[in-house]
């Protein structure tokens, strides 16, 4: 079983999935504050593997994967920190980036090289079901599960198809449009959740603008997950962000761990 598998094997656990940039600001930070997001409650840690047109991304990840292309990072060294990472916690790890460093790199070769640095699985947001099936075969023969996402514009037949090819789970999108902190839910949530629920087996997480604790009960009361990053971001742009981040995380986990109850 996939590490990634074994997270929703709990009976009524929902996870929290944290998001960081890779290199942002720094190697040394991502390294620093990847223990801190485990040790306070974090059941998988998203990295995100910098590109230079991150279409999906909001004004804070496009920051950070701006930042981190001018330190200097690349795939190759993104590979290298999952793996000194894999050595320092035992929670799963999934790369999240774009499809065309993958397929410079080669899909094969890529697979082969993410397992042995110890991730789990890929989320590929400009990959869509239709054109995976050679990422899914290199996938599927290393151990990886490969994640695709949802939106709330994505028709009957498209959520068929991803609840069909998804592994691991399946990522709901909670708006349409970029990442990025916001205020509040949309009103359409629920129902879109609902859709997806009646087609698909997989565990269903949502991210993209979810930012408060509040927020994320609100999601855990109705899906199996909540993904969290661009505030995350935000807090790593402090000078020492460890101590602020540990706690964001904290209460992000008494959150979803306190359900909300109907009066």
């Amino acid at each position: 079983m996939n590490r990634i598998d074994s997270v929703f094997d709990k009976s009524g656990h929902k996870a929290l999935i944290a998001y960081v940039t890779i290199g942002y600001p720094s190697i040394e930070a991502t390294l620093d504050v990847a223990p801190v997001l485990a040790e306070s409650g974090c059941d998988i840690i998203e990295l995100g593997i910098p590109f230079s047109d991150p279409l999906a991304d909001g004004t804070s990840i496009q920051k950070a994967s701006y930042h981190a292309l001018q330190n200097g990072i690349t795939p190759k060294t993104c590979l290298e920190v999952a793996g000194r990472l894999n050595r320092m916690v035992d929670i799963p790890l999934i790369f999240m980036g774009y499809f065309n460093p993958v397929l410079w790199h080669g899909a094969e070769l890529f697979c082969k090289d993410c397992a042995d640095a110890g991730v789990d699985g890929l989320i590929i947001p400009d990959l869509p079901p239709e054109e995976g099936s050679e990422l899914e075969s290199a996938t599927e023969k290393h151990g990886l599960n490969l994640i695709y996402l949802l939106a709330p514009t994505s028709t009957e037949e498209r959520i068929r198809l991803v609840a069909e090819r998804s592994r691991g789970f399946i990522y709901l999108v909670s708006v349409t449009g970029v990442t990025g902190a916001r205020e509040s839910l949309p009103a359409d949530l629920e129902a879109f959740i609902a859709r997806v629920k009646s087609l698909a087996a997989q565990p269903l997480c949502v991210g993209f603008g979810i930012s408060t604790p509040e927020q994320a009960k609100q999601v855990t009361h109705l899906a199996d997950g909540v993904i969290v990053g661009s505030r995350i971001i935000q807090l790593m742009e402090a000078e020492k962000p460890t101590r602020g981040i540990a706690s964001f995380i904290k209460e992000l986990k008494h959150a979803i761990d306190n359900p909300i109850t109907n009066n």
